[in-house]
């Protein structure tokens, strides 16, 4: 399938110079949803996944149901005090400012093999906070996916040695 009829471009947003990539009409398209989550569950079926770790908040729809097909369980990333337990947190930069991640202590058992998804990579500031997080709490990084690669910002760079795969490259 052509997933890239079902993203639209929104110049200048969130600010001016930056083309958001509008992943919604790929959402609300049951046959072009569907068979995204059944391409990445066909990618990483036999990586034999026990968490995937996901950022807030557009990653959250596909990682949901990933980890509903992969039998495998979701533990989610957010901004700071969003997260109702203890915590541990990761400043990052992003192509247009500057943030951090935080993510529950107790949401990965040492050696858990772990996929990190996000609907986006471009700088790959988030998803290196979000790894760094994992790897601290003891997490085995099977992979990064990925919705879309904006491949002109080399976010696959800051992300090595891990694998990143995504279905849509820009």
């Amino acid at each position: 399938m052509d997933f890239k009829q079902y993203i639209r471009d929104i110049p200048d947003f969130p600010k001016k110079g930056i083309v958001f990539k509008d992943i919604t009409p790929l959402l609300k398209d049951e046959k072009a949803f569907r068979e995204a989550i059944d391409a990445f569950t066909r990618y990483y079926k036999d990586e034999n996944i026990d968490k995937i770790v996901s950022v807030e908040a557009r990653g959250y729809i596909f990682a949901g149901a990933l980890a509903y097909h992969l039998k495998c369980g979701f533990v989610p990333v957010r901004k700071p005090g969003k997260l109702p337990a203890e915590t541990i947190a990761k400043d990052y930069t992003l192509e247009y400012g500057k943030n951090t991640v935080e993510i529950h202590k107790d949401s990965l058992q040492s050696r858990e093999r772990v996929l990190v998804f996000d609907d986006l990579l471009a700088t790959g500031g988030t998803v290196k906070a979000t790894c760094d997080l994992v790897e601290e709490l003891g997490g085995i990084i099977v992979g990064c996916a990925f919705l879309i690669d904006l491949t002109f910002l080399h976010g696959k760079q800051k992300l090595q040695p891990h694998k990143v795969f995504s279905l849509i490259e820009y």
